[in-house]
């Protein structure tokens, strides 16, 4: 039987001192690992989930959102876009996405260009297009700051890819408040003129349409100076948008009332 040397003994009692303080880290640690790896899948489960569920409402219109959940007495009437005077898809997008057809789900330029007034201590002006309000009105709520922002960009291009357009404007147009716990455009027609989004004037379209930065401070019925005056400009603006087809890719082509 071959003696190993005391030198030996020790570094045979080293390497086992260190296997044994790697197995007791291990151990130590292996509740923070497995709750990560646990976090990890639920994150990973939870994005899947809610790609599947964008993915339906392509086809499917929107049971519920955050912000109706926040309020007591929602009211919505779900409405197809072929229901909803063209009009009223003038003046939203001469409101808010004035190249609503033209990008990809985020208007850069504009965008920038809000950023950059608002900075310099112009007049504050939303940053959000069409796609990005949808986004948020969907699947977000008010407020989150830049986190918030962050996922709604890319909600955004992802809604702009798989909805198109045309589906991004008729679930906007039906999730969108417009005060008094009143959702979609149909029951704010209903509500606010007492008729059909389909039979809205380009008036009573341009009015609505004013009223969307801040529903619930600013009324149509009756509006005041201010609204008045935005319904005004919004109207002139609807009715560029129409001559100039820039909503061509909500409608096949350019209507008159």
């Amino acid at each position: 039987m071959i003696s190993r040397s005391p030198k030996a003994h020790k570094r045979a009692a080293q390497r086992k001192a260190a296997r044994d303080y790697e197995q007791a880290a291990r151990r130590k640690n292996r509740p923070v690992i497995n709750s990560l790896r646990r976090a990890f899948k639920l994150a990973i489960m939870f994005a899947l989930a809610v790609h599947i569920y964008a993915l339906l409402l392509r086809f499917i219109p929107v049971p519920y959102t955050l912000n109706m959940l926040r309020d007591d007495n929602v009211t919505r009437d779900w409405v197809s876009i072929e229901d909803v005077a063209p009009d009223v898809i003038y003046a939203i997008i001469g409101a808010e996405d004035s190249r609503f057809c033209s990008h990809n789900g985020i208007d850069w330029d504009a965008t920038l260009d809000a950023l950059d007034s608002n900075q310099n201590g112009g007049r504050r002006r939303g940053a959000s297009g069409l796609t990005q309000q949808t986004a948020k009105n969907v699947f977000f709520w008010n407020g989150g700051g830049y986190a918030r922002k962050a996922f709604e960009a890319y909600a955004a291009y992802f809604i702009d890819f798989t909805w198109g357009k045309r589906r991004v404007m008729e679930i906007y147009l039906n999730v969108a408040e417009w005060g008094d716990g009143i959702y979609g455009i149909e029951k704010a027609a209903q509500s606010r003129f007492g008729k059909p989004a389909t039979d809205l004037t380009p008036h009573e379209a341009a009015l609505l349409a004013s009223v969307l930065p801040s529903p619930n401070k600013w009324r149509v019925d009756p509006p005041g100076p201010y609204v008045t005056e935005r319904a005004a400009t919004l109207q002139a603006r609807a009715e560029t948008v129409r001559n100039k087809g820039t909503a061509k890719c909500v409608l096949n082509s350019p209507k008159k009332r």
